[in-house]
């Protein structure tokens, strides 16, 4: 998660439609993990995984994408998904501390299960949940049927959203990473995937915030936040003991870089400090040309075969889905002429022998899909 820089940032809340009109860059596997890690298994006796199709294929990463990028467009976003490269080698010694945490749990989870303690296995669930590369690619794949950009980074997935954005490639960066701040977006949007949910009781919000503007606040440059970074701990350091953000703050207001702090508070410069400062201010990223980054069209046909048919997804989420992506069109000049139910009327043996489920599910879809097409002056609905 990189840098903790809550303590000295000064995030605005904002709705979701202030975004529309603008490329926001997304950070593809801190939103992943953020659906794999809330859309699991909590039966009873569940062991806290991913959800699955009846055909076993892992869904929750796919219902949560489908979900959250179509809410994007339905509000005029136009987002690109930014999803990581190889981590740098500054990046090693995090990543062993992880992995060794990971491997912790996966023991614990598998002891709670032979134990019949699925509380706690769902709890330990959480902290080994795996974005495998076929997920990657099934993500990816909804992505192009869906018409959105996306970009592999050279490393990581916020620094290259953070270079692209500072080119002019993107207007926002989207991430719970405060690190693209340090690699230098402008514009940094906090909870914008998880807006309008509820996290321990509470309504979580969108959040912006202005790199110049928190450097002004602090009467800061940039070089001096990344070396404040580097003092309280990234993923390429793990800090100077004793120094948080309010002590580090004060302290390279005063000196100005961590060399003169060190020597002041007779403690050892960081090893690689260069090559730390460096990774911010000058991170890998792959050329990406602007003409990619355009939404593209959607393909109904293929989401009706790669979500309902091959991984089961229900009548009822793919019509809302449907629904959104019919406002995006509107929302993007692309008025829609005709509309394809996915499903369409069931037959009448199946209205008679489910009546209440009929109703729920396809009658009310149905009613509501004409509400949504009236609204629009679309005229044409294709069973």
């Amino acid at each position: 998660m990189g840098c903790n820089l809550r303590d000295l940032a000064s995030p605005q809340n904002i709705e979701l439609e202030s975004l529309s009109g603008k490329r926001v860059g997304v950070d593809a596997f801190l939103t992943a993990f953020q659906f794999l890690t809330t859309i699991r298994d909590r039966s009873p006796q569940g062991d806290g995984g991913p959800l699955k199709a009846e055909n076993g294929k892992v869904v929750s990463h796919l219902m949560g994408f489908l979900n959250r990028t179509t809410m994007l467009l339905s509000k005029g976003i136009k987002p690109v998904f930014i999803f990581d490269g190889k981590s740098p080698d500054l990046k090693a010694d995090e990543l062993a501390i992880r992995r060794a945490r990971r491997d912790e749990a996966q023991k614990i989870h598998e002891e709670a299960l032979a134990a019949g303690d699925f509380a706690l296995a769902q709890k330990m669930a959480q902290r080994i949940m795996h974005y495998s590369p076929e997920m990657v690619q099934e993500t990816k794949q909804l992505l192009d049927l869906l018409g959105v950009p996306w970009v592999d980074a050279k490393a990581e997935g916020e620094g290259q959203a953070a270079v692209m954005a500072a080119m002019g490639q993107l207007d926002a960066v989207a991430t719970q990473d405060w690190d693209a701040l340090l690699y230098g977006t402008p514009i940094l949007i906090r909870n914008m995937m998880t807006d309008g949910t509820k996290q321990h009781g509470r309504l979580v919000h969108a959040q912006k915030i202005n790199l110049e503007e928190l450097l002004q606040e602090h009467e800061l440059t940039k070089s001096q936040l990344i070396d404040l970074a580097i003092m309280i701990g990234t993923d390429f350091h793990p800090g100077i003991r004793g120094i948080g953000p309010k002590t580090g703050l004060k302290l390279i207001k005063l000196h100005g870089t961590i060399e003169e702090i060190c020597a002041v508070k007779d403690k050892e410069v960081p090893e690689r400090l260069d090559e730390i400062r460096d990774i911010f201010h000058n991170h890998p990223s792959n050329e990406v040309d602007s003409d990619s980054l355009e939404l593209g069209t959607i393909d109904l046909e293929g989401l009706k075969q790669f979500l309902q048919i091959d991984r089961q997804f229900s009548q009822r989420r793919m019509d809302n889905a449907l629904d959104k992506l019919f406002l995006d069109h509107q929302i993007s000049g692309n008025p829609i002429q005709a509309v394809i139910h996915f499903a369409g009327l069931k037959s009448v043996n199946e209205s008679v022998s489910n009546s209440m489920e009929y109703w729920d599910v396809n009658v009310k879809g149905s009613i509501n899909l004409l509400r949504v097409m009236n609204r629009y002056k679309c005229r044409t609905i294709i069973f």
